[in-house]
């Protein structure tokens, strides 16, 4: 018997010290100060007016041989490698995410918590509930489509 509630208090002072332990862990995380903020032209050595466009404008360096037409991933690889270095660094990267991540951030302090993310996730749902009866019928969904990007109006 002893032994039984011996393991139930070990058990239970176990469990505690995890909860202080973790809790202390989330404290640590959310007092540490903000990332810094590194600019592209810092991260790529070059000024903002010279970096390329994401048209392609003011790309640099000759085309590759027998790459006419380049493939979905090339395309992307290029979208994304600014300063056409033939490398994507972290922060070229992350620069498309940035406004994305600048919208749900509420008190504009570099985390994202779970109430910044629901209350935007909540919006939508409410947006796209139509009826206002809390559920979703399959055309309300429909609304919650993501629009298409809008494509230049080529003259080529």
């Amino acid at each position: 018997m002893n032994r039984m509630i011996l393991g139930a208090v070990a058990a239970l002072l176990l469990a505690g010290a995890g909860l202080f332990w973790w809790q202390g862990q989330a404290a640590v995380n959310a007092s540490a100060p903000p990332p810094q903020q590194v600019s592209e032209a810092e991260e790529t050595g070059l000024p903002l007016e010279e970096l390329p466009g994401a048209d392609g404008e003011g790309m640099q360096g000759a085309a590759l041989p027998g790459m006419s037409a380049a493939s979905r991933e090339e395309k992307r690889f290029n979208r994304l490698d600014r300063n056409r270095d033939n490398l994507i660094a972290r922060v070229e990267l992350l620069q498309p995410r940035i406004a994305a991540f600048r919208k749900l951030d509420a008190d504009h302090n570099n985390l994202l918590s779970f109430e910044e993310w629901s209350v935007v996730s909540s919006n939508r749902f409410k947006q796209a509930d139509g009826d206002g009866n809390g559920s979703l019928t399959r055309p309300e969904f429909a609304t919650t489509k993501p629009k298409p990007a809008k494509k230049a109006n080529c003259g080529c």
